[in-house]
């Protein structure tokens, strides 16, 4: 045999050395190789905080007269354990608060037994109750569905009324509520007028993307006849408010009207046909139109001094307000709200009683009337006096939120500039300001 070439056992050796470079590298690369791979896990997908992976679901409508023992004998509950519920309930949620058309939900095992492990039930929109059957003793505990917060700003122009002017711009009915709310003693919302407008800055609340709630109005401005009302949020003493810009008070001694989304029929008037004993009549009262049941509230702090059946007037309720010589009546009711007795002291805003069409009347409306010292007056030009303007120790920190509220009101601004948490309207210099209003 020949002798080898002498670059072959040269070339063999590089071989060799790159394969043992590559052995390396490769052995290093495994070793690290699990600690650079990020596992996965399968997403859960999780109702009222249950993962639904292992359940068989079935969504229903509580039925009038319904109880839960019915629901749950389906799922063999026996009535033992049901008794064993309701008597644990009660620290929880009272379960005789079940109320028809809310909406439950079971869920059980996929596996051959098909259990009823959980039982859930929607208390309301936000809240709901759950009914834990896995241990041997089932518990419940009630939760709250997670609720996002949208900041909205809206701008409308009133055609017909305020609640259709929400409807037409896309808005919450509920904010229709609060407005009329913030408003009640500055305009009168029967008499809105067709191109009337108003903006409003305001927290949308969802829950997933469903609309549950308005939350803090951040501002607002409302042009009625050929006037402005701002409406500014600060808090003093501790309870959130509303201003003008002038840091008056949006409260007065009494509201426009004693109940919200009606129309007038007839007004004050010293003669009128009386619309069931065809003859004229003075009409001393402001009639409001008004589905039966609608709820009807006082327009001031007093005391009740009449409760009964006024003739003509069916049932009346009649209040003497704080200043003495002022009376509001309160005609034609359907009832009277529980509690309200002659004597009763009632604040501004309570629930007193609902709409009817009891004595001389052709349907269901409220008759509302004032006595200034006895005399009939027209509740509509009533002037009235405002509560406790803006003191003159938080004027510095109120201007300062007027100031930006009303910037944004007039269009985009900064978001640093923008009002948005209950700390910033507070007032920084009282420390007894710390109850929180609703948010």
């Amino acid at each position: 045999m020949g002798k080898l070439p002498k670059w072959i056992p040269a070339a063999a050796g590089v071989v060799m050395m790159i394969v043992l470079v590559w052995l390396v590298i490769h052995r290093k690369h495994a070793e690290t190789l699990p600690q650079e791979i990020e596992i996965q896990e399968e997403p859960r997908e999780l109702l009222y905080g249950i993962d639904v992976g292992s359940y068989h679901l079935d969504e229903a409508t509580l039925e009038s007269g319904q109880t839960l023992g019915e629901i749950l004998a389906r799922y063999d509950i026996t009535p033992v354990t049901v008794d064993l519920i309701a008597k644990s309930a009660d620290s929880v949620f009272l379960l005789r608060n079940l109320r028809a058309g809310h909406k439950y939900t079971t869920f059980q095992a996929t596996d051959s037994t098909a259990k009823l492990d959980y039982f859930v039930y929607e208390i309301s929109t936000t809240e709901y109750l759950v009914i834990d059957f896995t241990d041997t003793n089932p518990h419940m505990h009630v939760a709250e569905k997670e609720v996002t917060v949208q900041r909205m700003q809206k701008t409308a122009t009133i055609t017909s009324s305020l609640w259709n002017s929400m409807i037409e711009n896309d808005m919450s009915p509920a904010l229709a509520s609060e407005l009329s709310d913030i408003y009640a003693w500055s305009i009168d919302f029967f008499g809105l007028q067709k191109d009337d407008q108003f903006t409003v800055i305001y927290d949308q609340l969802y829950v997933d993307t469903v609309c549950v709630d308005v939350g803090t109005i951040w501002g607002a401005s409302f042009q009625h006849g050929g006037k402005t009302y701002y409406a500014i949020p600060f808090v003093q003493d501790g309870k959130l408010q509303y201003w003008d810009e002038q840091g008056n008070s949006l409260r007065k001694n009494l509201l426009k009207a004693p109940l919200k989304f009606s129309r007038i029929s007839s007004r004050f008037s010293a003669s009128r046909m009386h619309p069931v004993l065809r003859i004229r009549r003075p009409h001393y009262g402001v009639d409001y139109a008004a589905p039966s049941g609608t709820p009807v509230v006082a327009v001031g702090d007093g005391v009740v001094i009449f409760k009964g059946w006024g003739r003509g007037g069916g049932n009346t309720l009649k209040i003497r307000h704080n200043s003495g010589s002022l009376v509001s009546g309160y005609l034609h009711l359907r009832g009277f709200a529980k509690g309200i007795q002659q004597g009763t002291r009632v604040h501004q805003g309570q629930l007193i009683g609902y709409v009817g069409s009891t004595g001389l009347s052709t349907g269901p409306h409220l008759d509302f009337r004032l006595w200034q010292n006895g005399r009939p007056i027209d509740p509509l030009k009533v002037p009235t006096e405002p509560a406790e303007p803006i003191r003159a120790a938080n004027k510095t920190a109120f201007e300062g939120i007027r100031d930006r509220v009303m910037a944004e009101l007039s269009g985009p601004v900064a978001d640093s500039l923008r009002v948005t948490t209950l700390e910033e309207i507070s007032n920084p210099s009282r420390t007894d300001s710390t109850s929180q209003p609703r948010p």
